[in-house]
């Protein structure tokens, strides 16, 4: 299960926290890539991945370098394989929200609700305190009464 963190003071100090999701994916994730990759870059960007480096486009099925995924895209695969770090979700749309927020593990950051209409459970921090939120309404609470 996903754990949110809105606050950079509630997350531990062991884990390291990524703000640049991708330069971070550029330069590591790649590496990281099997089968699970593949069938994230369909879902969310549409893209066939053709190997660790290159993808077929929707547009046009051109050959690109997978730096050409979207940033949501990159954030996901982030999460899914370095879930031993805090990653920064404010630039993933609404496709990679809900793919997100069904991963088994990882944790993000967000000092602002970003959340998809379809959730499943989430683990929530914030001022030390650890909660488990099931439902979109309570998460948008959650967020609007810990600000």
């Amino acid at each position: 299960m996903i754990t949110i963190y809105k606050s950079k003071k509630d997350i531990p100090q062991e884990m390291d926290y990524i703000e640049l999701n991708d330069v971070f994916f550029n330069q590591n994730t790649p590496e990281k890539f099997d089968d699970r990759a593949s069938g994230i870059v369909e879902k969310i960007d549409d893209a066939r991945l053709l190997g660790r480096y290159k993808i077929q486009s929707k547009f046009g099925r051109e050959i690109l370098d997978v730096d050409r995924l979207s940033t949501g895209c990159k954030t996901v695969l982030n999460i899914m394989y370095f879930p031993d770090k805090v990653f920064c979700i404010k630039e993933c749309g609404e496709n990679a929200l809900e793919i997100l927020y069904g991963l088994k593990q990882g944790a993000v950051y967000s000092d602002y609700a970003v959340i998809p209409f379809e959730m499943n459970e989430v683990t929530v921090w914030a001022k030390g305190e650890e909660r488990i939120i099931d439902d979109y309404e309570a998460l948008k609470e959650w967020w609007k009464d810990e600000e």
